[in-house]
Formats: structure tokens, C-alpha cells, sequence
């Protein structure tokens, strides 16, 4: 199925049961939007992974609809992301946890970490909560192109080779969602986005103030 207009639960329904079937769908998020298929069906990733055209090395960035979610994801979370993800979650930032062992090389790169983010869209929300777990979260765009921010652009990049697009109007474009990972257990600034580096390094010190 190709959204033709505005989506509703039937929509949802069909969206899932095509991440279930190990198919592509494409949804809005409150940036661009992203291409979802599920993170632990190493085929659907494999698919994906050829839709784009993507470098090897390049990793999915995930989205999940709860903190409970990454469990299945990272390893761990660290300290210093916890103010991070109270002040900017649900939003626009993507925070590179280390990865747990089983996930695939595919999905991670030649990183041995997982960005994850929390998207604010009502789309993805809703999407995401009917599916239940978490979902990559790529760019709808083949790898080094500039990323579609309507159904129709989707329609246009990939035709019949994403199975389903959940129609939520034009996304906003502009800057991607900020990476962040750490580095000797300091922040580091991965990929520059919508939130400043420097509003997170404020809300981290912030907090690093208030345990002190």
C-alpha cells in the first residue's frame, strides 16, 4: 500500500504488519521522513541497507517509544545522558548508547554503538506504539541525496519499493536530529542537527552542578 492522504488506523495497522512481514515503511518524524523496518530481522535490514545504496561502515539510527525499549538495544546507559534525555526527549536529538552484543553489524556499522531517539511526530508516535518495539528511523533518501520530506517525495525516491507510507503532510526539513556520542566519558558531538551542541553541554553541566 502508498498513502494517499492523511493516515488512520487502518493505515497503522497495515504499517505493522508490513515491519512484521519484513517490509519497508516510510513515516514522517518531526524532522524528515525516515524508512522503518525492523532492527532485529537481519534481512529487512539487508533490504534497507540496498534501498539506500548506504556505505557499509554507516549505521541505522533507531527510534523507540520508551526508555523500557532500550533494553533490547544498548548495554548500558550512560550517566551523563540521563539530564539529556528528560530535558530533549521526545525530540530531535539521536544518542549513540553501546550497543548489546546480539544486534547486527548491519544495523550498527563498524561502530559498537546504537543511536537512539525518541521522535515527538504524531505519526511516528502513533506508528511506533501500535508496533511496540523499537524501529529504524533512516533518512527516506538514497545515501548522499538530500532526504524527502512528503509522502509523495517517498513515492517518487522509491515507488512500489517501499511497501507502505504513512501520509502526515510536509515534515519541517532543515537540519537532520543532532548526534551525540561520548568520547574518554565526555560528550561528543557526532553530527550537527536541530538542538545545539552547546545547549546540551549547558543542561549537562547544569547537572553536573546540582550533584556536586
Amino acid at each position: 500500500m502508498i498513502g494517499q492522504g492523511p493516515s488512520d488506523e487502518d493505515d497503522y495497522r497495515w504499517a505493522v504488519a508490513v515491519l512484521e512481514q519484513g517490509g519497508i515503511v516510510a513515516f514522517p518524524t518531526e524532522t524528515f521522513y525516515g524508512l522503518a523496518v525492523d532492527p532485529f530481522n537481519e534481512k529487512a535490514l539487508t533490504d534497507l541497507f540496498r534501498l539506500k545504496g548506504r556505505p557499509s561502515h554507516k549505521p541505522f539510527l533507531v527510534l523507540i517509544q520508551n526508555e523500557t525499549q532500550l533494553t533490547s538495544l544498548a548495554s548500558s546507559i550512560p550517566p551523563v545522558y540521563r539530564p539529556l534525555m528528560q530535558a530533549f526527549w521526545p525530540g530531535p536529538l539521536t544518542l549513540v548508547f553501546p550497543a548489546v552484543a546480539r544486534l547486527s553489524p548491519v544495523l550498527i556499522g563498524d561502530s559498537n554503538g546504537i543511536g537512539v531517539r525518541i521522535s515527538p511526530h504524531p505519526v511516528a508516535r502513533a506508528f511506533g506504539q501500535m508496533w511496540g518495539r523499537p524501529m529504524t528511523a533512516t533518512s527516506a533518501n538514497l545515501s548522499g541525496m538530500p532526504a524527502a520530506r512528503t509522502a509523495y517525495e517517498v513515492r517518487q525516491f522509491f515507488g512500489d519499493e517501499v511497501a507502505c507510507v504513512l501520509d502526515g503532510g510536509q515534515t519541517p526539513g532543515g537540519m537532520s536530529s543532532t548526534v551525540v556520542g561520548l568520547y574518554q566519558g565526555e560528550l561528543q558531538l557526532i553530527r550537527a542537527g536541530v538542538i545545539e551542541f552547546s545547549s546540551l553541554i549547558k543542561v549537562s553541566k547544569a547537572e553536573d552542578r546540582k550533584n556536586y
